[in-house]
């Protein structure tokens, strides 16, 4: 029980300059005013007055009553003062259904399921006061925290014995409960034989379709609408995060244009979920205009259209979006932090990232792998790989995608028998390694020439990880025999895939071929490639420059002849420049697009 003393509530001011005045003033005060002034402590969360006035009570300058006593019970409570709660209930003479329920509600809305339900149980076995639906509704939500549904089952059996069963909110927090437990199916069958069904009703079994599975929730809207059921904002809220994430874009216009009707645009969570639904149906100006129309934005708004200028490939606009909120007073959180440091790793900004780590430190964000992951590929992607060696050190808890960001950092910043050391120290602290991993490790061996390790870590994949190898790992194999020359074997492995192998797989080992000279498997090899992905230019070009290479004009001209049949054109690079404080892309000549 210790853990109650947790709970200290925030003290607002209150009409009453002193304590002393505030306790004169109920030396003369009735019940009743003493009750508006205990439930006034409620609502202000003011334990301080509240405390005073149950000291007047012990020494009697209040006259003594249940309904007072249950009036201060429920003071301490409210306010998160737990002890002190527990402590006037088991010293009360009497106790009815309202100290009872006081009590299981108080516990349960703090969290403690455990205790709530025991207290149900004592008062099942005291007898003197009989559960009524109030105490049902604390119970059956401590039931949906608890881990165990059978509970809520025996609960709500006694719910339907008492001739509970009409009480709409009963049954909102039994359904509560069966989704917290993933019993959907459950859930729905009870939904349909209840026809007293509120707002609350439809809006728990939203939240449910939106943790199990979002694809039967577009028909739940219908049917709501067609009953004529007038959604409030965590309806909105709700059934936009689900459209977001079935990809139902026409419907989310439909949503959008009640929302406009219904006169819920100002809310926030209706405005995120809107913006949400635009820019995870691919279509981010949308969700932009979405965006600047919320007269209100919190943390979350600026966060999630910073992440969506990320996406769509603006990096240093996601920047500004969080400078920006900065301006406007919101504070970031970690899920800020992390989309800016994605942001300057993606453009190589080393001194803003710096900035932004500094900005962590300074702002105390609770400490997330999920954060730290973000600032040591920063850091990496950077080539400041004392900075990322830096963070990782410094972490206490270190998941697998901490491991494999250093074993990538490593490899690209020209560390790759580091990288390969970093793994194998993580394989002996049993950490175990995905699919992404191995893919990184592959890499430091195909960027450190290490065939041999990497012919041994290809081949442990499956034998002691049990993780079949994909497509990119057979890419880093090829491409590591392609440099070392062994283009035959590169050739057999790729003829060995238990899976087609798509164009770059070939691409990567008909540039092989180009480097080695080996013309005749490199025809063999673009015919693989051009076969799968006849619009892709890259493999028209390697094998151009490989004819090249060899004074070979004929087959330049033929397969610039065949790229302008087909209408292949090859797309010109591109670099980031940073001109003072501006990142941009240089304009192609005409010449190169001509």
């Amino acid at each position: 029980m210790l853990r109650l003393a947790l709970f200290q509530p925030a003290k607002p001011p209150f009409r009453f300059a002193t304590i002393a005045a505030y306790c004169n003033h109920f030396s003369t005060l009735g019940e009743d005013l003493c009750t508006k002034f205990l439930t006034s402590c409620t609502q202000t969360s003011n334990l301080l007055h509240g405390r005073a006035i149950h000291a007047k009570y012990v020494k009697g300058s209040i006259p003594h009553s249940l309904y007072l006593q249950n009036h201060i019970l429920n003071m301490y409570l409210k306010c998160g003062d737990l002890i002190s709660g527990r402590k006037l209930f088991d010293e009360m003479p009497q106790r009815n259904v309202v100290s009872w329920s006081a009590m299981v509600s108080g516990f349960t809305q703090r969290g403690f399921c455990k205790e709530a339900l025991s207290l149900f149980s004592y008062m099942l076995r005291d007898g003197t006061s009989k559960p009524n639906e109030f105490t049902f509704v604390s119970v059956l939500q401590a039931c949906s925290l608890h881990e165990s549904l059978t509970l809520a089952y025996q609960v709500y059996a006694v719910v339907l014995r008492l001739g509970f069963d009409s009480n709409v909110f009963l049954v909102n927090a039994f359904l509560t409960a069966l989704i917290r437990h993933g019993g959907k199916e459950e859930a729905l069958e009870v939904f349909k034989k209840r026809s007293n069904k509120d707002i609350v009703t439809w809006n728990v079994m939203l939240s449910g379709y939106l943790e199990s599975s979002c694809l039967d929730l577009p028909e739940l809207w219908i049917q709501m609408n067609n009953e004529g059921i007038k959604p409030d904002c965590f309806t909105f809220a709700s059934v936009l995060t689900g459209l977001a994430s079935v990809g139902d874009l026409n419907m989310g216009l439909q949503v959008h244009g009640q929302i406009v009707k219904s006169g819920h645009g100002g809310e926030i969570c209706v405005g995120n979920s809107l913006v949400d639904m635009y820019i995870k149906n691919q279509r981010f100006f949308d969700g932009l205009k979405a965006f600047n129309e919320m007269g209100e934005k919190d943390v979350c708004s600026w966060t999630q259209i910073a992440a969506g200028w990320l996406d769509n490939g603006e990096p240093a606009k996601a920047l500004e979006a969080i400078r920006e909120m900065r301006m406007m007073g919101v504070t970031p959180n970690k899920f800020t932090l992390a989309t800016a440091f994605n942001a300057c790793a993606n453009l190589a900004f080393l001194e803003e990232g710096k900035k932004v780590h500094g900005l962590r430190i300074k702002l105390g964000v609770e400490i997330d792998v999920c954060v730290d992951n973000a600032l040591i590929d920063m850091y990496a992607k950077c080539g400041s790989m004392d900075g990322a060696w830096g963070v990782f050190k410094a972490m206490d808890d270190r998941s697998v995608v901490s491991w494999t960001t250093m074993v990538m950092g490593c490899a690209q910043n020209g560390q790759a028998r580091e990288a390969l050391k970093i793994f194998d120290e993580m394989i002996v602290k049993g950490i175990k390694p995905n699919y992404i991993t191995f893919v990184c490790v592959l890499y430091a061996c195909s960027q450190g020439m290490f065939i041999d390790e990497a012919r041994k870590y290809f081949s442990s994949m499956t034998i002691d990880h049990g993780i079949s190898p994909g497509e990119d790992h057979y890419v880093y194999m090829v491409h590591l025999l392609g440099r070392a020359g062994h283009i035959k074997e590169a050739e057999r492995l790729i003829l060995s895939m238990p899976f087609q192998p798509s164009a770059s797989v070939w691409q990567t080992l008909l540039n092989a071929c180009q480097v080695h000279g080996d013309i005749e498997t490199g025809k063999r090899v673009a015919e693989h490639a051009i076969n799968l992905d006849r619009k892709d230019p890259s493999s028209y070009v390697l094998l151009s420059n490989m004819f090249a290479g060899f004074n070979n004009w004929d087959g330049v001209g033929k397969l610039r002849e065949l790229m302008e049949t087909r209408d292949v054109k090859k797309v010109p690079g591109s670099s980031w420049i940073k001109i003072e404080k501006d990142c941009s892309v240089p304009p192609v000549p005409e010449y190169l697009l001509s």
